[in-house]
This record gives C-alpha cells, structure tokens and sequence, in this order.
C-alpha cells in the first residue's frame, strides 16, 4: 500500500511543476527582452515526464510512480510581429515575440490541476484504506 502512496506523491509534484512551467508561460508571453535588456524573446518553457520516481528510497519504489525528465524551452517557438515603430524591428518591421497561447496555455493548466487533484484523491484513498486496515488488525 505504501507503494500506492508513493506512485501519487510523485504525480502530484509531476503536476505542480508542470504548472509552474505554465505559469512562467503565460506570465512571460510578451516578454521580448532578456534579463540584459538585450532582445531575445522568451521561449515557452516544456515539461517532459518519465516513469519512475528516481528518489523513491527503494528499488521496487523507484520503479514506481513518475517524475519530471526534463524542462525544456522550445526554440522555435517565436512569432514575428510587424511593428515598424518598434526600436526592436528588424529591417523588415518585425519583432520576434514569443508564440505562446494563452487558451492553449490554460488548456494545459486546467488539465494539469486536474491530475493532480486526481493523485490526491488518489492518495486520500489510500490512506483511508491503510487507517481501515489498521483498525481491523486492532
């Protein structure tokens, strides 16, 4: 049963970080200018997920459950927009500006928020079913 518990805790930090991602996302989906001041726009921030809990205290623990691979920024995403007054145009009038999706964006965020209340019912339940499992061994 512990095992169960452990699968769910693992979800449920897969899925805070995954919407921490997304919020870094939309905060900064007009954000063209580097920590510099220096033109780079943001790039969206992925999370990518794999099996296993690398942290997990057992080897049978670390088999289960799930955990953040990797956090990546997609490189292409960038979306030129014409703006000729800008002091950031390039020779044509464009700015590069970052092609992140505010509905899509909170697509993502709802379906995030989802699995992770999914893992604490999860969790909830199986706590309850080791308490009952107590009190019958009582």
């Amino acid at each position: 049963m512990y095992g169960s518990l452990d699968i769910s805790t693992s979800g449920m930090i897969a899925q805070r970080i995954r919407m921490a991602a997304i919020s870094a996302n939309i905060a900064n989906a007009n954000t063209i200018l580097d920590a510099n001041g220096q033109l780079n726009p943001f790039r969206k921030r992925m999370v990518f997920f794999s099996p296993g809990n690398p942290s997990a205290q057992t080897a049978a623990g670390r088999r289960l459950g799930v955990h953040v691979a990797s956090i990546e920024a997609d490189e292409s995403a960038v979306k030129p927009r014409y703006m000729p007054s800008s002091p950031y145009a390039d020779e044509n009038g464009y700015v590069p500006y970052p092609d992140i999706s505010a509905e899509l964006e909170q697509i993502n965020a709802m379906q995030a928020a989802r699995s992770y209340e999914a893992n604490v019912v999860a969790a909830e339940t199986t706590k309850q079913m080791m308490a009952q499992a107590l009190r019958l061994l009582a």
